[in-house]
């Protein structure tokens, strides 16, 4: 039985230690000196009246308490980010904070020039954001604004589709000039593959059509997929890209267009609760818009 409610500032202490191992570093991480950080910790487990930390050679070991604890801290660190959020956007005019969540790829590649936009548009705001390949929760707030592959499903999200970003074959014209072009799927064994390192249920999707992308035909192998297009880029070999992408650097060629293509669903979504915030609503909208202009190749 809890005898009084603890800190808020306890449980970002609590993450902290968790995802850095140590007092030190999480104190490092957050501002504040090792005793602080240490008595957040032991305030939150006499509070709690569990032991959420064990000391071990290489540092602070969690217990299974915490490991069962660390969702519900997660999910109390990003509503109290949220409200952080909606209280900075009150005032007159477009004004505050709006997370955008979106995969490695369009984050650096798509996104900086339309958000640029966004912000000359509307001085006074300002954007976090998070590149992930990961889903952002948007449903507990983790995030305002993503921008998905897929459809979103929850009916408390407002979803708007902006088309479909086709995949393509692309290498850089110098690996092409040295070693030839395939003319077919099937001739892409005798040459330097790019792809993946760990399966997904993507990649599985694409191993059932082109299965000439299996994981041992692969000689660089990336989960994230900005390194992929930097060993592309580079002229390590031939791998899989957003066409759109590739079609702004005049290096990279596409190979075999009629033989593989694949397309990417690409919606953008926000909490309906979001629907009669400034700031989200014009993020949104610069969002949809600029995406829209981009898979048409504008």
């Amino acid at each position: 039985m809890l005898n009084s409610e603890p800190n808020w500032e306890w449980y970002r202490t609590f993450l902290h230690v968790l995802e850095t191992g140590s007092l030190s570093a999480a104190g490092r991480a957050m501002g504040l000196t090792q005793p602080t950080v240490g008595r957040h910790i032991d305030s939150l487990e006499a509070v709690l009246g569990l032991k959420l930390f064990t000391r071990s050679f290489d540092g602070f070991a969690p217990t299974d308490a915490a490991h069962e604890l660390r969702p519900y801290a997660a999910g109390i660190a990003a509503t109290a980010a949220a409200m952080r959020r909606v209280a900075s956007g009150h005032g007159s005019g477009v004004r505050g904070t709006v997370r955008v969540s979106a995969s490695e790829v369009i984050g650096v590649e798509v996104l900086p020039p339309i958000l640029t936009a966004l912000r000359d548009a509307h001085p006074e705001l300002e954007i976090e954001l998070v590149l992930s390949n990961q889903v952002d929760d948007l449903l507990r707030r983790e995030a305002d604004i993503a921008v998905r592959m897929f459809r979103p499903e929850q009916e408390a999200l407002v979803a708007q589709r902006v088309g479909g970003i086709e995949l393509g074959l692309h290498a850089h014209h110098s690996y092409l000039a040295a070693r030839g072009v395939p003319e077919s799927l099937d001739e892409l064994s005798g040459f330097t593959l790019i792809g993946f390192d760990q399966e997904s249920a993507y990649i599985r999707r694409l191993q059932e059509q082109f299965q000439a992308f299996s994981r041992d035909s692969l000689a660089f192998r990336a989960d994230s997929d900005l390194a992929q297009l930097g060993a592309i880029r580079a002229g390590f070999g031939i791998g899989v890209c957003q066409s759109a992408l590739a079609a702004r650097d005049k290096r990279l060629v596409r190979i075999l267009q009629h033989q593989f293509s694949m397309t990417m669903d690409t919606w953008v979504a926000m909490h309906e609760d979001l629907r009669g915030s400034a700031r989200c609503a014009v993020t949104f909208a610069a969002l949809a818009s600029g995406l829209h202009a981009y898979v048409q190749g504008a």
